[in-house]
């Protein structure tokens, strides 16, 4: 149906009073028909288009690992300036992000005494350097861990044994994570000399999975790794047989501030250029692999989207802003930067709707938003557009991206596009996260449903029902 023909026996409904103003908006009220038909055209246009990977093979070849405050993070950013540029963005600029930087320059350790071998591990983020010989106490839990009696544990390195389920929605990283983020901290408040975990992850080879941990303000940091699923069976093993000691020395720690920056890139609205529909990823990585699943990936598909919309024939209603977030893997401190800066009472509503490509590089196959009843008119019409791609509508599923947590918390809708991350915790974190692993025809249709999403977002007459939290209201 064309627009006009569309809008003529609206008009007249409302004239008459046909339409009641109590009645929630439909698909067709927010998105005509030849809307729809172009979001589907769009659609198709992406499915051929190789952008997206193009993008993720550069980024992972020409900068590599991306660790927050490396030299790495520095041609990253120059990197995603000039490829936004070339896009055909109408705007790229940066904002200032500053943290604390850990650096990682060795680490190493072995099973000592009678049955001596060498184990794989990796720091993890935010350990402090440490050289430890000591005992091996295991546990199968955080609880027990936590139940345990500081005397049996005072100089001895704790080694929390906890597996990692493997799961589509990734929902088994959320059960396992407090072994990396807690666990730490209570071996230290314990008198432990070192601590030693399971990696959180789903692979079968011989790589250990990184990631950040912090210590609570009333312990000591002690040294602390992770290993290899392989190597966490064969102390489990060797436990079995009688009294293990391993040897463990970090060469890693905090060392001064940088600053750094989210890169941020627009295609400004043609009538409403100060409502943002965002979508992002992030820059940085862990430095084990080349960080292609997370987020060179999310990058490319969102920069990539960005770029098929500046295409079309004209800009959209809305601004379509892409964000390439700084420093997501040690706090979500870009994001924390952005929505300081941007997600004040006066300016949240602005943020219509914000959506982030961080789950790697499998296929999308759920769709869902936060809008509430009454306001879900324009995530239907998407889901219609989306269906095609394979992608199911999933009303009750989903969550904001991680980068997109800190705005969803002030009050900004939030959009999901479920990736399947059935394998996607075999490279997290760790050395085989390479560009091998991507797979080209999956990000194709990653950039494809990111397009639709933020074309229909950016076109659409209705909302998503952002608005401030009762507490970033303004006063009256």
């Amino acid at each position: 149906m064309r627009p006009a023909l569309f809008l003529k026996p609206l008009v007249a409904a409302l004239l008459s009073g046909a339409l009641l103003a109590a009645a929630p908006l439909s698909a067709r009220d927010v998105l005509p028909q030849a809307t729809l038909d172009a979001a589907a055209q769009l659609r198709e246009r992406a499915l051929g288009d190789a952008t997206a990977y193009a993008l993720i093979e550069s980024l992972t070849t020409e900068i590599g690992p991306r660790l927050p405050g490396s030299e790495a993070d520095a041609r990253a950013v120059e990197w995603a300036k000039a490829r936004f540029a070339a896009l055909g963005y109408d705007k790229v600029w940066t904002e200032p992000v500053t943290f604390p930087k850990w650096e990682r320059r060795s680490e190493r350790a072995a099973v000592v005494g009678t049955h001596a071998q060498p184990l794989v591990i990796t720091a993890l983020g935010g350990s402090p350097a440490g050289d430890v010989t000591a005992g091996l106490v295991r546990f199968d839990s955080l609880d027990a861990l936590e139940a345990a009696d500081p005397a049996t544990l005072r100089g001895k390195l704790v080694f929390v044994d906890v597996p990692m389920a493997r799961s589509r929605d990734g929902s088994g990283y959320g059960v396992a994570g407090p072994v990396r983020s807690r666990g730490p901290s209570i071996a230290a408040r314990k008198g432990a000399a070192g601590y030693l975990m399971r990696s959180i992850g789903t692979s079968p080879h011989r790589v250990a999975n990184t990631g950040i941990t912090r210590f609570d303000a009333d312990v000591t940091p002690i040294p602390s790794a992770a290993l290899s699923l392989p190597d966490a069976d064969q102390l489990t093993r060797l436990l079995r047989l009688g009294a293990v000691d391993v040897h463990l020395a970090l060469d890693v720690g905090w060392n001064g501030e940088y600053t750094s920056q989210n890169v941020i890139a627009e295609v400004t609205g043609r009538e409403r250029p100060e409502e943002i529909v965002l979508i992002a990823g992030h820059l940085d990585s862990w430095d084990l692999g080349t960080g292609a699943v997370d987020d060179a990936s999310g990058v490319g598909i969102t920069m990539a989207a960005g770029h098929l919309i500046a295409q079309l024939p004209q800009r959209p209603r809305r601004t379509v802003r892409v964000v390439a977030f700084a420093n997501e893997e040690q706090g979500l401190i870009g994001a924390r930067s952005y929505a300081e800066t941007h997600g004040g009472a006066d300016v949240i509503a602005h943020h219509v709707i914000g959506a982030e490509s961080d789950f790697g590089a499998g296929r999308i196959y759920g769709f869902n938003t936060s809008a509430p009843a009454g306001e879900r008119a324009t995530s239907d019409a998407i889901a219609e557009v989306l269906r095609p791609l394979g992608i199911d509508y999933l009303e009750d599923k989903g969550s904001p991206g991680p980068d997109i947590s800190p705005l969803a918390a002030k009050g900004g809708a939030w959009g999901w596009l479920g990736q399947d991350g059935t394998d996607y915790f075999d490279l997290h974190h760790n050395a085989d996260d390479t560009l091998d692993k991507v797979d080209p025809d999956a990000v194709a249709q990653n950039t494809a449903a990111y397009a639709v999403f933020a074309w229909l977002a950016a076109e659409s007459e209705g909302g998503f029902g952002s608005a401030p939290k009762a507490e970033d209201a303004p006063a009256h």
